[in-house]
């Protein structure tokens, strides 16, 4: 999958992506499945982790991994399931400083919104990805409500 990462194309990823129960390597920065960084959590300490979420996750320990992991990976099951925007907004607004990753149905017509919520990485399906996909960033240039860089709406209510 063709991995953006502030808008520009990457071609390694130093991440490696476990899937669940599939054993830990001894060294190298992985991403994690949440259930299983909290099985393993003191063992990891002291190594380059990122931890995987989704909406199914409690919402109070993806919260709670601020400051803890440097890189927090939200899945986006399906094009219907939005509720990666809303964790991404929350762990930006909680103070999270760390690489925010959009993965799963990522798609074009979202990847501005996904960047306004806070994400700062993106992977895209390699069969929905063109070099024309990094236009969708700058299509839309009037926006009216606030976003994880610019929190105060263009028309604020009074």
């Amino acid at each position: 999958m063709p991995l953006l990462i502030n808008r520009t194309p990457v071609e390694n990823d130093p991440w490696i992506t476990l899937e669940d129960e599939q054993a830990i390597p001894a060294e190298g920065a992985v991403i994690l499945p949440l259930a299983q960084w909290l099985e393993n959590r003191d063992a990891l300490t002291g190594r380059e982790i990122g931890v995987l979420v989704n909406g199914e996750d409690d919402l109070e320990q993806v919260l709670a991994l601020n400051g803890q992991v440097e890189l927090i990976a939200v899945e986006f099951p399906a094009f219907t399931d939005g509720r990666g925007f809303s964790i991404a907004r929350l762990l930006r607004r909680a103070g999270y400083q760390g690489q925010l990753r959009a993965v799963g149905d990522v798609t074009r017509d979202r990847l501005a919104y996904l960047e306004r919520c806070g994400f700062d990485a993106l992977d895209v399906p390699e069969e929905r990805f063109k070099d024309e996909v990094l236009n969708a960033f700058d299509e839309v240039s009037v926006r009216y409500q606030g976003g994880a860089s610019v929190t105060r709406p263009a028309y604020p209510q009074s």
